[in-house]
C-alpha cells in the first residue's frame, strides 16, 4: 500500500497534476510491484515561499517547478527496484510534461506492514 504525497507549485492545471499522480502511480505498479488499484494520493499545491527546494544541493540545478514526491510504502522493496522507480518517474514527467528530471525530488519512506489501516480502525495487514 503505498501512500504518495506529492507537492508542485501553485499554479499548475488540474490536468498537470493528474499527469504527475498517473506517472507516479504508473511506476509504482511497474517498478516497486504495488498491487494494482492500490492508488491513495495526495496532490498538494503551495503558494510561492511555501514549497522550498534546494536550488543546487549536490550540484543538481533545480527551477522554481520543481516538485517533491514522497511515497510511504512496505519495507522490503530492492535498490535496484528504488532506483528504477527514481528513474521511471524522473523519465515519464520529462516526456509527458516536459519536467526537468533535475527538478523531481523524490524520498521514499519504508515501513512495516502493521503501521496501516485501510478503515474500520483494524490494522489489516498486521499479523
Amino acid at each position: 500500500m503505498p501512500l504518495a504525497r506529492i507537492d508542485v507549485p501553485a499554479g499548475k492545471s488540474a490536468d498537470y497534476r493528474s499527469v504527475i499522480g498517473d506517472v507516479v502511480y504508473s511506476a509504482m505498479i511497474s517498478a516497486l510491484k504495488a498491487p494494482k488499484d492500490d492508488r491513495f494520493q495526495v496532490i498538494t499545491e503551495h503558494p510561492t515561499g511555501g514549497l522550498v527546494i534546494d536550488p543546487t544541493y549536490l550540484g543538481i540545478q533545480r527551477t522554481e517547478n520543481a516538485i517533491i514526491i514522497q511515497v510511504t510504502m512496505n519495507e522490503g522493496r530492492t535498490l535496484d527496484m528504488k532506483r528504477a522507480f527514481f528513474k521511471a518517474v524522473a523519465d515519464a514527467l520529462h516526456e509527458r510534461l516536459g519536467l526537468r528530471r533535475e527538478d523531481v525530488v523524490i524520498n521514499l519512506v519504508e515501513v512495516k506492514k502493521e503501521n496501516w489501516s485501510f478503515g474500520n480502525g483494524e490494522a489489516q495487514y498486521a499479523t
